[in-house]
């Protein structure tokens, strides 16, 4: 039937988003992103567009999901606990897969950003909604106070989450990105870790 997709939508955007995730923006075609969904690239051209309309829905998607879930992991009694929990999740989300994923924000900052406006906008869109995730969600614990001022402890959560993603891809495993992680969370909420 003329105008009707003949493919599933969901389950070909998911797998759009695993192209994106394994090879980068740059790397990747549009032979690969018809190879991956299993649609033709006429098909995905006629729905999304190029390959640029296809990251941005993607990346949105991918986005959204995970600042929710950021979000969620910050609802905690305690800063420490909390942010334990948002870098817990942060960590997951970098090495899950076989092989791990890695971050596709922080890969697409360093490899495409610069080369398409609306790329660099969502990137730098999504790291400065993260950060408003981090402060939100510690402004909202009242358990004393922080090392350094709110924003700032949010800024600076957000930088070693790209810093984490950087170090996985150098072959840290989960257990090395928790203890960075839980450094930095002893320095910023003056407790050191539970005997």
């Amino acid at each position: 039937m003329a105008g009707v997709r003949q493919f599933d939508e969901q389950r070909t955007l998911g797998r759009a988003l695993e192209v994106f995730a394994v090879r980068g923006y740059r790397a990747t075609s549009m032979l690969d992103l018809a190879s991956g969904t299993g649609v033709q690239r006429g098909s995905l051209y006629h729905a999304y567009g190029g390959k640029e309309q296809i990251f941005l829905r993607v990346f949105g998607v991918y986005t959204r999901t995970f600042l929710g879930d950021a979000a969620e992991a910050l609802r905690a009694d305690d800063r420490r606990s909390a942010l334990l929990a948002f870098f817990d999740h942060c960590i997951r989300s970098i090495t899950a897969g076989t092989p791990a994923r890695g971050c596709l924000s922080t890969r697409t900052v360093i490899d495409a950003s610069t080369e398409v406006a609306q790329v660099e906008t969502a990137a730098r869109t999504f790291l400065d909604d993260l950060e408003d995730v981090v402060h939100d969600g510690l402004a909202a614990i009242e358990d004393g106070g922080l090392t350094v001022d709110l924003r700032s402890a949010a800024r600076l959560v957000v930088t070693t989450t790209r810093g984490l993603a950087v170090m996985e891809r150098a072959h840290h495993g989960p257990d090395e990105l928790r203890d960075i992680a839980a450094t930095l969370v002893t320095s910023l909420t003056g407790r050191g870790r539970p005997v």
